[in-house]
């Protein structure tokens, strides 16, 4: 059977051993204001435990979720009930999702509020792994917010592993990785101008998830290509990748998805 686990890798340093593919999990708790080619209703409750279920099958132990994602982290809390210590669980801070429409708050307050609320929705006492959701401003968020330094703080007191960054610029994910633990990029076959990021966390032992790895469906190649083995051989293809955040409801995708994954990623073993 295909299986991720033999591909498992250290999330940046002294982190937990992590899938090569995440389970992003926007999809089960928002469909609205989403950027993917179709839209899609919530899976039951039945549905979403079966694809969790198969994600484990297949390797994966990633899952990241968030706040802006609607009712995913309350989703979460229930379907993983009895299985939270099979899981590196991802979550963020800064985003909100509320009415339909997004709003910001980088405050320490807001940043301590959000992180106690994950937990409590995702019924566990810690988080492996939480990121800043950037509102595009990364430069200030980092500089001139508190929410690095309030992320800081709840490592220390254990509440979560590692703390990094979801933005939107190099130069932003680079001071990401310099002041904290792990960053996420924005690295496909149509935009790779974070590639930067990657090539420091690779020298320097920090840990990357890579979002939009197949430009939210988007990906567009030659007729005869296949746009998922030419967009994991590009994102695995880089050292400095640790885990790709796939966010699919359906199971055929995720088992085509975890096949391809991992016959790229035995080519790139057997070639070394």
């Amino acid at each position: 059977m295909t299986s991720l686990h033999t591909f498992h890798r250290p999330f940046g340093n002294n982190g937990p051993l992590v899938s090569p593919l995440g389970l992003g999990t926007v999809k089960l708790g928002r469909n609205q204001g989403v950027k993917y080619p179709t839209g899609f209703d919530l899976p039951d409750d039945k549905s979403a435990l079966e694809l969790l279920a198969l994600a484990r099958d297949l390797g994966i132990n990633l899952l990241d979720t968030a706040p802006a994602y609607g009712i995913s982290e309350q989703r979460l809390g229930t379907l993983l009930k009895g299985q939270r210590q099979h899981w590196v669980i991802v979550s963020k801070v800064g985003e909100e999702f509320v009415d339909g429409a997004s709003h910001f708050d980088f405050s320490a307050s807001h940043t301590r509020l959000s992180v106690e609320r994950s937990l409590k929705r995702l019924n566990t006492d810690y988080l492996d792994a939480v990121l800043v959701h950037s509102d595009g401003n990364d430069l200030h968020v980092l500089r001139e917010e508190e929410v690095y330094a309030a992320l800081a703080q709840l490592k220390q007191e254990g509440k979560i592993g590692q703390f990094g960054f979801s933005g939107k610029t190099v130069e932003g994910g680079l001071l990401a990785l310099e002041q904290g633990d792990c960053a996420m990029v924005t690295y496909n076959l149509n935009e790779q101008a974070e590639k930067p990021v990657l090539d420091y966390a690779h020298q320097h032992g920090k840990a990357v998830l890579i979002k939009k790895a197949l430009a939210s469906g988007h990906i567009c190649l030659e007729p005869g290509m296949d746009p998922v083995r030419a967009s994991f051989e590009l994102i695995f293809g880089h050292l400095g990748t640790t885990s790709a955040v796939i966010g699919t409801i359906n199971p055929k995708h995720l088992r085509d998805n975890v096949h391809t994954a991992e016959a790229v990623l035995k080519a790139g073993v057997s070639a070394r």
